[in-house]
């Protein structure tokens, strides 16, 4: 899984893949969802709304609001019962058709995963901090392509928006997953929006381009700053990116290199405390803002 998207053809779209409209409990209808962030700048937006019984099982039908500058991506939130502490799941799903059945009677939350991974969708483990999700929980979860590793309406709500612990835990657990960032945005009193977000290297802005773009991990995400290249030559790691305070490369257990400096834009870290596992590269700018890699296994 050495997914590096740097060295492919096409240009990176940045996009946000989990956001709320009034078809659930966001504030804003659909289309102003797509109309903002068009105008701050984002190329792609998935509208994840919660796919609950309450709500009418929303699967919203975008389609209408795509172009040549501009896509959409059909998402859902799903729930089902239970995780470990009684809280219903949160489970991120992109790309689902929208026919998409409700769940069934008893459906759990791995059932419900695997169903729409076998319709081809992108599933996500939601912000597992938020609602203290636990390590045998996300193991259930057997058909995951990434771990919601920074999610801005958790940071805002409970001051519970990271979630690389848990990337690093399934990790060593051996379980090979994307990291994605994400608003999360209902567009509430809170500032939610344009918090996270991914950047996606593709050829063009055709849903299913982008789309396998994700599964293959052929991205990095972002709350700022930008990853202009990360290569692995010989026995080393090189970062590339913009100015930026400190680059980790971060590992199994407590393996870390780092390098610290004003404004750095080029870094370049031994392998050898990651050999035999995976390595992730943060980069950290003078903001307190930070863009990571996904996790580049290395056996």
């Amino acid at each position: 899984m050495q997914a590096l998207p740097f060295g492919l053809p096409g240009r990176f779209r940045r996009g946000n893949l989990h956001t709320h409209s009034t078809r659930s409990d966001g504030k804003l209808t659909p289309a102003e969802v797509v109309a903002v962030y068009r105008s701050h700048g984002y190329d792609f937006v998935a509208i994840a709304d919660h796919f609950m019984e309450r709500y009418g099982y929303p699967i919203v039908d975008t389609s209408a609001y795509r172009d040549e500058s501009f896509t959409t991506l059909f998402a859902a939130e799903l729930h089902g019962p239970r995780i470990a502490n009684g809280d219903i799941w949160h489970l991120l799903a992109v790309g689902l058709p929208l026919d998409f059945a409700p769940p069934l009677k008893d459906e759990f939350g791995p059932g419900l995963a695997r169903r729409a991974a076998a319709t081809g969708a992108f599933v996500a483990i939601a912000h597992p901090a938020w609602y203290t999700l636990t390590l045998d929980d996300a193991l259930s979860i057997e058909v995951a392509h990434a771990v919601e590793v920074y999610n801005h309406t958790a940071t805002h709500h409970n001051d519970r928006g990271d979630g690389w612990w848990m990337s690093d835990q399934l990790s060593q657990a051996g379980r090979r997953l994307h990291a994605i960032a994400v608003d999360d945005a209902h567009f509430s009193t809170r500032p939610d929006a344009f918090g996270g977000w991914v950047h996606v290297k593709a050829e063009s802005l055709d849903p299913d381009s982008l789309l396998a773009a994700l599964k293959a991990g052929h991205f990095y995400s972002s709350q700022g700053p930008e990853l202009h290249d990360v290569a692995i030559e010989g026995d080393e790691i090189r970062v590339a990116c913009s100015p930026a305070r400190v680059i980790f490369a971060t590992g199994l257990g407590s393996a870390t290199r780092h390098l610290r400096g004003d404004a750095l834009t080029f870094a370049s870290l031994p392998l050898e405390p990651f050999a035999g596992s995976y390595v992730r590269i943060t980069v950290l700018d003078d903001n307190g803002k930070r863009a990571w890699s996904n996790p580049i296994w290395l056996a």
